[in-house]
This record gives C-alpha cells, sequence and structure tokens, in this order.
C-alpha cells in the first residue's frame, strides 16, 4: 500500500501527462497545432506519443499530419521542479507525523489515528471517507503497530474484523476469513451477540458489541 505522499504524487504525475496530452489543460497555453487557453487553433489530427520525458513525438495523427510537439523544455522543467519539492514537502510533513505518534508505518501499510472513540459503524465511515479502512492485523508486525497506538491513547480500539453469519466465526470486513488472530484467553465467547472486535491494551483481541465506544485507527 502506498504511503501519503506516494499517493499524492501519483496522482499529481497523472494528472500532468493528461494535460500534456488534452488539447485544452487548464493553466497551460495553447501549444503549436493544438488549441489552448490562448485560443490557438489546432490541427484535426491526434496528439503524438508521449516520450519518457513528457515531451510529445511527432507521431503522424489520424489524418497522417505530424504529431504536435511537447511543452517547452523549460515548463517540463518547471513541472518536474514542483513535482520534486512537492514529494520533500510531503516527506518532511510524514516524519513530523509519525515522530509525533499520529501515524505509524508497518510494511506497505500506514496506521492513523484521530484520538476520537466512536462507535464501529462511525470508525468505519470515518476512515473509509478518510481513502482507507479499519486498521486490519494480518500477521504480528502488524498487530503491535496497531498496538503502539492503543498504548499511546490508553483506549481499546476497534478492529476491521466482524462475526459472520455463523456465530463465532469471524472475517475481515471484505468478506474474507481471518489468517491471523490474537484472541484474548477463552474469547471469542458472545456467541453471536457480540459481532464486532477490539483490541485490548495487550494486544490481544476480544468480541464486543457494535454500539460501543472505543479508539478510531485507520489503515491506508
Amino acid at each position: 500500500m502506498l504511503s501519503y505522499s506516494s499517493y499524492l504524487l501519483t496522482a499529481v504525475a497523472a494528472l500532468l501527462a493528461t494535460c500534456h496530452a488534452l488539447p485544452k489543460c487548464p493553466g497551460i497555453p495553447g501549444l503549436p497545432d493544438v488549441p489552448g487557453q490562448d485560443g490557438l487553433k489546432g490541427q484535426p489530427h491526434l496528439p503524438g506519443l508521449i516520450e519518457p520525458s513528457g515531451s510529445l513525438m511527432g507521431s503522424a495523427g489520424r489524418d497522417g499530419l505530424p504529431g504536435p510537439q511537447g511543452l517547452p523544455d523549460s515548463l517540463d522543467t518547471e513541472l518536474h521542479n514542483v513535482l520534486v519539492n512537492l514529494k520533500h514537502r510531503l516527506s518532511r510533513l510524514e516524519g513530523v507525523l509519525a515522530l509525533n505518534g499520529k501515524i505509524k508505518e508497518v510494511g506497505e501499510k500506514i496506521l492513523a489515528s484521530n484520538g476520537k472513540k466512536v462507535d464501529f459503524a462511525s470508525a468505519l465511515e470515518s476512515c473509509e471517507e478518510a481513502g482507507g479502512t479499519l486498521a486490519t492485523p494480518m500477521n504480528e508486525e502488524e498487530n503491535k503497530a496497531v498496538l503502539s497506538i492503543v498504548k499511546q491513547y490508553n483506549q481499546y480500539a476497534y478492529l476491521g474484523i466482524k462475526e459472520g453469519g455463523t456465530s463465532g466465526q469471524f472475517k475481515y470486513i471484505n468478506g474474507t476469513p481471518l489468517n491471523y488472530t490474537k484472541w484474548h484467553q477463552y474469547e471469542p465467547n458472545g456467541k453471536g451477540t457480540e459481532k464486532c472486535v477490539e483490541m485490548y491494551t495487550d494486544g490481544s483481541w476480544n468480541d464486543k458489541k457494535c454500539n460501543l465506544y472505543r479508539l478510531t485507527i485507520c489503515e491506508f
């Protein structure tokens, strides 16, 4: 799973690549043979191929005419510098958040908590609105990472696990069977009445009702 900076950089890069190819991209002046913001009229053929550098090759278009040229080198360099600067700033921000214990990286996942205690449905909704889901440990390393946030706030936390249609059978939010568990001794014992799962401050799990207030920890 990508980090915050990777997500944003990928989106920005995709947007910039699209702007190179589209005839009218907001904020970029009209190019030779391509109608742009300044209203220069373009040829009716398709644009050429995009080289790795981001400039357009003079590949033949639909009507056989050469494709349009790419952005000037100076503009390509400027866009590259913007991306480098953005990556640097996001990296620094991520480092500050990690230093303050607001986020925790483990493998390909990033864990984060807003410190709020809500019921299971509200916790899941807030995580999904942020582009993630409830923290779901799938191995011992991930369980310890979630535990570090639980200990920081000294609050039990809901996990992204729920009881399925069969009593005592728990699954991930997406419906797949668990491949790792950390049940507390004699748990789960709710017998169909406790359909959610919380993490204790020792890292073990307990089945619990879904309407109680527990710490929200999301994973991305």
